[in-house]
């Protein structure tokens, strides 16, 4: 057999790598942050504990990381031309694609709302998420500003605690939670 090219390597190592991400995601959902181990992690991916450091220094890395793609994820549905100016039609694909996130990716909303209710855990985050927060809110704040708000930058940041709202109560209650309803309603009310 042929030795590996450094492009098998390098697909190799994005494999495992978004294995890793999606084990720990589960692990971390299902039985919390602090209560899941590097081991549990590697067990489950079925690698050695020792490999898993070869792709995240620290269990607070990998966590990191976790966090770094979900909301750049999210984020990239925001303003899709980057141009720096949201159009109500990029709002509403903006509001649509957050609420099939919401459904599609449980697992990582129940792990940030849990998170946010730790905070020793949440504080080693927030930077991090402010960073990515901060020009998204001042996108929205512009959008709101030249719909003539009164108060543009509270808007934004009620847009982000009515988003935060609704995927808390639909993560923790989804059968009883009226997501496309509350979608329709959003969009009617804030777009």
């Amino acid at each position: 057999m042929a030795p590996k090219t450094s492009e098998q390597y390098s697909e190799i190592r994005e494999i495992r790598t978004r294995q890793i991400m999606e084990t720990a995601l589960q692990l971390f959902a299902a039985n919390g942050y602090a209560n899941t181990s590097i081991s549990q992690i590697a067990t489950k991916a079925k690698i050695s504990k020792g490999l898993m450091y070869n792709y995240f220094s620290s269990k607070e890395d990998l966590l990191k990381t976790i966090f770094e793609q979900g909301f750049k994820e999210m984020f990239d549905l925001f303003d899709p031309n980057k141009d720096g100016v949201l159009t109500r039609e990029e709002f509403t694909y903006f509001i649509e694609e957050t609420f099939y996130l919401m459904s599609r990716k449980r697992d990582f909303y129940k792990l940030y709302f849990a998170l946010m209710m730790q905070p020793t855990v949440w504080k080693k985050l927030k930077i991090q998420i402010h960073d990515i927060i901060a020009p998204f809110l001042k996108i929205m704040e512009d959008y709101y500003e030249k719909k003539g708000a009164a108060n543009p930058a509270l808007e934004a940041v009620l847009v982000g605690a009515l988003l935060d709202g609704i995927g808390f109560n639909f993560v923790f209650n989804p059968d009883m939670y009226p997501l496309d309803d509350v979608k329709k309603l959003v969009i009617e009310r804030f777009v």
